[in-house]
């Protein structure tokens, strides 16, 4: 089991929720909206992404026990998510040729899956789950972790007017390679676990 502080769990949230990667999402999907509303409609989207975060925190025990998953599956299987997330980061795939989205944006895709997509949501459920002693921590986190995404998109045209793309580009691809050891460390973690057990067994 892999034992978060609350600054480490932070900065794991903060690489998974990617506000920097999520820059250039933003940028399309708001295009066609009024600049004025822009910050508005953001503020909402990151509230929105913060209360789903929030549920699966509160329902993350019930939630493994109905499905029938150990904490041990879901170390791994976070781990195998969060490898897979940030190799999109290093190498992100070519932009899908799809229409542009024309009206203002509602739930789909910036709240989910841009900001609360899957990994985040194994995250902040694995966190619960291995130490739910601590989740008014595990909270307090989230809330920081919004906090930052909310000020970097909100001030988005603004950062890439000054640091321009390639620094963007450049920041993103860092944060996928810390990422790419945190999710190796949780996936040897678990696999010693998983040894371990055996052992014993």
């Amino acid at each position: 089991m892999m034992n978060y502080t609350f600054a480490s769990a932070t900065i794991l949230l903060v690489l998974i929720t990617d506000p920097i990667g999520n820059i250039p999402i933003f940028a399309n999907a708001l295009k066609h909206v009024a600049p004025e509303r822009r910050a508005r409609v953001i503020l909402r989207e990151i509230l929105i992404a913060f209360a789903l975060l929030l549920a699966f925190m509160f329902v993350g025990d019930s939630f493994l026990r109905v499905m029938n998953l150990s904490e041990l599956s879901l170390q791994i299987g976070g781990g195998v998510i969060l490898f897979l997330i940030a190799l999109r980061m290093v190498f992100p795939p070519p932009a899908p040729a799809e229409g542009e989205i024309l009206e203002e944006p509602l739930i789909v895709p910036l709240a989910v899956p841009a900001v609360a997509g899957p990994s985040a949501l194994a995250t902040v459920l694995l966190l619960v789950s291995q130490q739910p002693d601590r989740r008014m921590e595990w909270i307090g986190a989230l809330c920081v972790t919004m906090l930052i995404s909310a000020i970097v998109l909100v001030s988005a045209e603004r950062i890439q007017r000054v640091i321009g793309t390639r620094l963007v580009v450049a920041v993103e691809r860092l944060m996928g390679l810390v990422l790419v050891s945190v999710a190796i460390e949780m996936m040897l973690r678990g696999a010693k676990t998983f040894v371990l057990q055996l052992a014993r067994g």
